[in-house]
């Protein structure tokens, strides 16, 4: 049996080769290319593959003459072609609760550090500006509003942090009943009125076809002046564009973004001048904890499948 595994951000895959080692036969194929034409060449004989990076369209799931199923490190799978997949009998299947924790964190820290100012507070002590003028208005936190796009896994996680903190948490979900999210003491809206009403706004959708550029130029106006906007889900949710004009014409307060449309982030873009954001490299799923967790799941997903078990995970196109 061969495995290909594709991955980027780490420095081995021994957890996943001792996973793995006692498939008989077993054959571990390392890739680090990001190129899906190189991948092909890699992959055409495969019985299985983990990939983190890489894209696998429809040109290459053709390529894959043995695959039994394609594992994604990580929760999204936008990157691989469900229906190609499907069509060709390849089980696709994902890690959906690896960081819970460690995004939800990472978009309250944002949260916090836009409410604080806390980027700006640090400039002007640097630069011996001993002023509140500077930073104000910061309103009490807990005559704030929160607003929820999504209310999955990692939104169900943040709203329990945020409940202590806001005077309501509120969230757009079109798949949750609003019964479902009130037993967690959260109020479902509209999304106009997400928009409208919320200091701050997290987002928590994956991307899709119905999901690219939901937040539109249309729902950035309806923002208050003074709120802002979090991103720890996908760039291309975003209407980034929009969301530059916006910043730049101060039409909302500031953003706090951890994903782009392009990543990595290019450096001439417009969103590294300026001041009212608070950017971070793709990086809110981390933790060494993840990392490990990620790889296990990822390799018993393959494990089980290739000893004709059921996975656990397993995403229907």
């Amino acid at each position: 049996m061969k495995v290909v595994i594709n991955y980027q951000e780490y420095s081995d895959v021994e957890i996943e080769k001792g996973i793995l080692k006692d498939l008989p036969g077993i054959e571990i194929v390392e890739s680090r290319t990001r190129d899906p034409v190189e991948f092909i060449s890699q992959i055409r004989d495969a019985d299985a593959a983990i990939i983190q990076y890489v894209p696998c369209p429809r040109e290459v799931i053709a390529a894959m003459d043995r695959a039994q199923v394609i594992v994604r490190y990580g929760i999204a799978v936008e990157s691989i072609d469900l229906a190609a997949a499907k069509a060709k009998g390849i089980r696709v299947c994902n890690v959906p609760s690896y960081c819970l924790d460690e995004v939800s964190n990472h978009a309250l820290a944002l949260i916090l550090a836009l409410h604080r100012r806390l980027l700006l507070a640090d400039q002007l002590l640097r630069a011996e500006k001993h002023t509140l003028e500077a930073i104000r208005p910061i309103p009490r936190l807990k005559d704030c509003t929160a607003g929820l796009l999504g209310f999955g896994h990692i939104a169900r996680r943040l709203a329990e942090k945020l409940q202590p903190l806001f005077r309501r948490v509120i969230a757009y979900d079109p798949f949750v009943k609003p019964e479902a999210m009130a037993r967690l003491g959260v109020e479902s809206v509209s999304l106009e009125e997400l928009f409208r009403t919320s200091d701050f706004i997290s987002i928590h959708v994956p991307l899709t076809p119905e999901t690219r550029h939901l937040v539109s130029p249309e729902l950035l106006r309806a923002m208050k002046p003074f709120a802002f906007l979090i991103n720890t889900s996908r760039g291309a949710v975003v209407d980034e564009a929009a969301l530059i004009q916006a910043l730049q014409e101060k039409r909302i307060a500031g953003a706090g973004l951890d994903v782009f449309e392009t990543e990595p982030l290019p450096k001439d873009n417009p969103l590294c001048s300026l001041d009212n954001v608070v950017l971070t490299h793709h990086l809110a799923w981390y933790s060494e904890g993840a990392i490990q967790e990620l790889k296990e799941t990822a390799a018993m997903e393959v494990l089980r499948v290739l000893r004709g078990e059921e996975p656990l995970y397993e995403v229907k196109a």
